[in-house]
């Protein structure tokens, strides 16, 4: 929400740079993996849900990519376990997306947007999980978010109270279907784009 008012406030100046990062811990099991859609349709998807709605901005076009040079489950799945994209605004701003189900040193979801006046930073706190080889930067976090369910707690418990006030008529649904079907929209041109080898327009995609 603070990111959002940062764009939206015009605190950063034109936005020209998102990167958007989502990294579990560990895979998830082999026999989930042919039920998920992929991981831009199971992970990734959810960067490009809120990449919408921070940046009021709709993805013109797409080029993905992902490697299953990790655990042999995700190559008999036909998924990969590590992507990334490259998604462009309809207003020129450029926006990378990665994804990976390896990364050991803890459950990492960060957003980092750059305008000509400031850049800001979501996810980042003392249980980030990485560490600086700078001299005096900051060392590896002592306790690492394990999971998606500990991270994001307090969203949860939000969702929960705004859903509660919707089914009592107290406030508007602030997040109908249509949504959900743009962010699905950008996975789908994505997995397209990964599996083809080429840049994909949003409006090649069914539902806009």
């Amino acid at each position: 929400t603070a990111a959002r008012e940062a764009v939206r406030s015009g605190r950063l100046g034109r936005l020209h740079t998102v990167r958007a990062m989502t990294s579990d811990p560990a895979p998830p099991p082999a026999a989930y993996l042919p039920l998920s859609g992929g991981l831009y349709r199971d992970c990734l998807v959810h960067d490009f849900d809120i990449l919408r709605w921070v940046t009021g901005r709709e993805v013109t076009e797409v080029y993905a990519t992902g490697s299953d040079a990790g655990p042999a489950m995700f190559r008999e799945a036909g998924d990969v376990d590590t992507a990334a994209a490259v998604l462009t605004l309809d207003d020129g701003a450029l926006v990378t997306a990665t994804a990976t189900r390896c990364n050991g040193a803890g459950y990492d979801v960060r957003m980092e947007l750059s305008g000509e006046r400031d850049t800001v930073v979501v996810g980042l706190d003392d249980r980030t999980p990485f560490a600086s080889t700078e001299p005096k930067g900051p060392s590896a976090a002592t306790k690492p978010w394990p999971g998606f369910l500990e991270r994001f707690a307090p969203a949860y418990e939000a969702e929960l109270v705004a859903f509660v006030d919707v089914v009592r008529g107290e406030r508007e649904n602030p997040c109908d279907g249509r949504e959900a079907l743009h962010a699905l929209r950008i996975a789908e041109a994505c997995e397209l784009s990964r599996r083809e080898r080429r840049l994909v327009r949003m409006e090649e995609i069914p539902g806009g």
